[in-house]
């Protein structure tokens, strides 16, 4: 059974720790993508990587032209572009569950509760890498493959990607595009 966003209300503006979102995986993901955490519009939808200026979904866009995105806008959108995620194999999550935090960038992250990983075990048979959206999720690359290698059949590969995100404004879109598609094209996803 995947795993995909269950409806939540969105957190209270005024909160100073945040809980992240749940997991978007099924038992096909191959590569988990593993964002640090959501910024505040992410949170505020409750929807993995909603500012309009990242790049996540303009990057697979890019690299599965032949399956268009369900485009933003309509009520189901998010839900259809989860299930066009996993119909990819891919899947997300972050590396943080919760922690403190003002703004959206990652420097400003306190006091951060790690995801508990061993929650994939079985549900994810056929993963393959960990995709890291940036440094700051890549930290905890060790922590992530000990907690799922220790249940899972197979090895899985750790990759730094450079971030998506607007902040990270010294890689253009063409750079970030081919470095998300040679990690795509290595587990055969492409």
């Amino acid at each position: 059974m995947p795993l995909v966003p269950a409806p939540s209300p969105a957190p209270s503006l005024a909160a100073t720790r945040w809980q992240g979102l749940p997991p978007v995986a099924s038992a096909e993901t191959v590569v988990l993508v593993l964002g640090s955490f959501p910024g505040a519009a992410s949170l505020r939808l409750r929807q993995y990587y909603a500012h309009p200026q990242n790049h996540f979904w303009k990057i697979l866009q890019a690299l599965w032209p032949q399956h268009p995105l369900p485009p933003a806008g309509a009520d189901d959108h998010y839900a259809r572009r989860c299930e066009w995620l996993l119909a990819r194999r891919l899947g997300l999550w972050d590396v943080y569950e919760s922690c403190e935090r003002e703004g959206s960038l990652d420097t400003a992250i306190r006091n951060a509760q790690v995801n508990d990983f061993a929650r994939l075990h079985g549900h994810c048979p056929r993963l393959a890498a960990l995709a890291h959206n940036g440094a700051e999720s890549f930290r905890h690359a060790p922590a992530a493959l000990a907690s799922l290698e220790s249940a899972h059949p197979t090895r899985i590969d750790a990759v730094r990607l450079p971030s998506t995100s607007p902040a990270n404004a010294s890689w253009s879109f063409d750079r970030k595009l081919a470095a998300w598609g040679e990690l795509m094209a290595a587990h055969g996803l492409l």
